[in-house]
């Protein structure tokens, strides 16, 4: 569980990220959990865009992409979620 610090932290960080996916109107399906969960690996925090076409705001996004991949939801603003996964290999970010 992230601490309010340690979301503010992140957050800052994610300002300089670009959006890498975006959940259409076919919601969430198994190659988006597992390109998520590969990024999630690599980079270990992303920025994912919710298009107006999905039937799931982006809190239900954020909360099911984050469970399926054992991520934290660090913020949803607007259309956009921010993600944050401890990578096991590739660790970049000290909290």
């Amino acid at each position: 569980m992230l601490t309010s610090k340690q979301r503010a932290h992140l957050r800052s960080l994610a300002n300089g990220i670009d959006t890498i996916f975006q959940v259409g109107k076919s919601d969430i399906k198994d190659t988006l959990i597992t390109q998520t969960d590969e990024a999630l690996e690599a980079r270990e925090l992303i920025k994912i865009r919710v298009l107006e076409t999905s039937g799931l705001s982006a809190r239900e996004a954020a909360e099911e992409l984050a469970d399926a991949t054992g991520a934290e939801v660090v913020a949803v603003i607007g259309s956009r979620m921010i993600l944050y996964r401890e990578s096991k290999k590739n660790k970049k970010i000290v909290l």
